[in-house]
């Protein structure tokens, strides 16, 4: 059998006869060629291929990527260096191994996706259903990994799907960084290939395999990244070459990868529709539910069922219960893709950093001011448009009476907290929020009234700031049983990698970015030719599904005709919508190139130094400028840096600019 290197980076090269980490360890590598026709012999061996394959989703998004934290929403101080831009080529800090790229182990993850598509036909214990079905989860792996690099370093370089011949000189080895387009169209042939093989539903043990909605949701992705402004004709980008001086980012804006990228997501809603597969998850209100605590009556709204209304919902468990383990992960329609790791489904590490000590929590996961202040009022108006009008309150606290009125907020609780949207308390920790802990074996902790004033078991302890540094943490993975403390237990969480609501989200914005009156052809994962143009209707389909939900009013007819109105208004809703959801803020800001004036603003919160001295407490809410961080993003920071000891293995790869 003839020896091919399927490379785990692009670099073997300095690397094939030395002694590198050990996943780049040689002998592993020529174990795998030359034990490949009886490591495809059974289907035992093939199923510990491919789920080997799978690991290299540990690497992305929610579990292990620092991005998660790192965008204006959220503060954690393990991710102070981030936030502070304190990162470089020769300071790689999400490496646990400075001769060891975390982010390059997804080439690993290509690699053995390529050798599985390449040799599971040789497996004479598989039908050919099942190679079909297990080809397709190899391409939808390998797409993934790519997609992770990607949107990371902007252009890498693309593997040959044959691999690479081990008796090739150390240079023809090294291969060079790809045209981005060039990639996204890889990525996007590789998932509509998957597509195609992938079947629309597994079975409740299979739940972290993709299907074809997840293939088409990813692809939806992945082309809204490609059409954004990042990416499309960013002349910001001009010295982003290849070894060779080639310009790997095209310089001309096309708006057609805006209609490429709301065709891919108009492919998941068909396929909503006609298999009756996903939509956004929602749950009726209780009997005993009272009027007040369903959203503000309105005509239009509270006497229509959804999708046309909120008079069928409740917005706040509909929301929340997605979330925090409520509904299961398969008897959820809204949720496309989930990853697992190590069999589970859950993100117990937020569920972690965001309990408060008194649950036996790390108590560390913070809430900017500025995110708080994106949630709207209860009506639907922004906390601008409603101070106007005195609505919206800054002063005052909740008393006995006042909170046996409302049913979010308990007593002693800042006004300026009072009459949001149902999102806000499905997924803001504020100061003097109650957490149920009702799984606690010890009733002191039940139902406590958590506080994060100077000097309190919560707030910050003389001057150590073991505490949320803004004084607000998230809720939104929060279960009510939750309790970290002994006898405790925690509810599994599934992580929604891929959800409905995303897909309606890009095919809107999708929409609006298309200029009035052009029409597009764009072809389908399955070949067939479709027109694509913008349409305030069909932008409506989405964005009320999600509005309704939420229980806050639909957008007026003039902001759906106003593409710059609509755009404004879409970020505050992807904002909110996907909050602490697989690092989307953070690349939402990198491809909408907002990242320059949003991650250079001042950290603010409350004033966590103040403690509940009745004569003062009311200064802990003022808007407070966090001193102790200093948030800083240069034009560089688009594109992440290759390690230093990469670009040393490869002589072919190029560094970002400014690195």
């Amino acid at each position: 059998m003839k020896r091919i290197l399927y490379s785990l980076l692009l670099i073997v090269g300095t690397c094939l006869f030395s002694s590198c980490a050990d996943y780049l360890d040689v002998d592993k590598y020529f174990y795998d060629q030359v034990s490949l026709d009886s490591a495809f012999s059974k289907r035992v061996y093939v199923d510990g291929w491919l789920s080997s394959a799978y690991s290299a989703m540990d690497y992305i998004g929610e579990f292990s990527e620092p991005f998660r934290w790192t965008a204006d929403d959220l503060y954690h101080p393990d991710m102070k260096e981030y936030h502070e831009g304190n990162y470089s080529a020769d300071n790689q800090f999400s490496d646990s191994n400075q001769n060891e790229s975390r982010l390059w182990k997804y080439y690993e993850g290509i690699r053995k996706a390529s050798t599985f598509v390449n040799n599971v036909d040789l497996c004479p214990e598989l039908t050919m259903d099942e190679k079909t079905d297990m080809k397709g989860q190899a391409r939808f792996l390998r797409a993934y990994c790519y997609w992770a690099l990607m949107r990371v370093y902007g252009p890498v370089p693309l593997i040959p799907l044959e691999g690479l011949d081990v008796n090739l000189s150390y240079e023809e080895l090294s291969l060079p960084r790809e045209h981005f387009d060039v990639l996204v169209d890889f990525v996007d042939k590789e998932l509509m290939e998957a597509a195609r093989s992938l079947p629309t539903k597994r079975t409740v043990n299979n739940l972290g395999r993709p299907t074809r909605g997840a293939a088409l949701g990813l692809r939806s992705r992945v082309l809204l990244f490609a059409a954004s402004p990042l990416f499309n004709g960013n002349t910001d980008l001009f010295d982003v070459k290849d070894c060779y001086g080639n310009l790997l980012i095209a310089q001309e804006y096309d708006e057609s990868k805006w209609a490429r990228a709301a065709a891919a997501a108009r492919d998941v809603i068909e396929l909503a529709k006609s298999a009756d597969l996903y939509e956004l998850y929602t749950i009726a209100p209780k009997a005993t539910t009272l009027e007040w605590e369903r959203p503000p009556y309105n005509d239009e709204y509270s006497n229509k069922t959804y999708p046309d209304g909120w008079a069928d919902v409740d917005p706040l468990l509909s929301y929340k219960s997605i979330f925090d383990g409520t509904i299961l992960g398969s008897k959820n329609r809204e949720l496309i893709y989930t990853r697992t790791r190590n069999g589970h489904t859950c993100i117990d590490n937020w569920n972690e950093q965001l309990m408060p000590k008194t649950l036996s929590g790390k108590n560390r996961l913070a809430v900017t001011l500025k995110m708080v202040n994106a949630y709207a009022m209860n009506d639907g108006r922004s906390i601008t448009e409603a101070a106007a009008t005195g609505d919206y309150v800054t002063e005052g606290f909740t008393t006995q009476a006042y909170a046996a009125t409302n049913p979010f907020l308990p007593v002693n609780v800042s006004l300026m907290y009072n009459n949001r949207e149902p999102r806000f308390y499905a997924s803001i920790g504020y100061c003097g929020s109650i957490w149920e802990a009702s799984s606690s074996s010890e009733t002191l902790y039940r139902n406590s009234q958590v506080f994060y004033y100077r000097g309190l078991n919560d707030g910050k302890q003389g001057f150590k700031e073991d505490c949320p540094i803004t004084g607000i943490t998230v809720k939104k993975y929060y279960n009510a049983e939750d309790s970290r403390t002994t006898g405790g237990y925690r509810v599994d969480k599934t992580e929604m990698t891929i959800r409905y609501g995303e897909i309606l989200l890009n095919y809107a914005e999708a929409l609006n970015e298309l200029t009035e009156g052009q029409v597009y052809h764009v072809t389908n994962y399955m070949g067939e030719d479709v027109t694509i143009q913008r349409d305030a209707g069909e932008m409506r389909y989405a964005i009320k599904r999600i509005r309704m939900r939420a229980g806050v009013p639909d957008y007026s007819n003039e902001t759906y005709n106003n593409q710059s109105d609509f755009r404004v208004k879409l970020k505050r809703e992807r904002q909110v919508e996907l909050f602490a959801e697989n690092s989307m803020r953070y690349f939402d800001l990198l491809r909408w190139k907002d990242a320059l004036q949003e991650e250079n603003q001042l950290l603010q919160g409350c004033d966590i130094n103040i403690s509940d001295d009745q004569t003062r407490v009311a200064d802990f809410y003022k808007p407070t400028i966090i001193t102790t961080v200093h948030k800083m993003f240069e034009q560089r920071m688009y594109l992440w840096p290759f390690p230093t000891y990469e670009l040393k293995r490869n002589v072919n790869m190029t560094q970002n600019p400014g690195w």
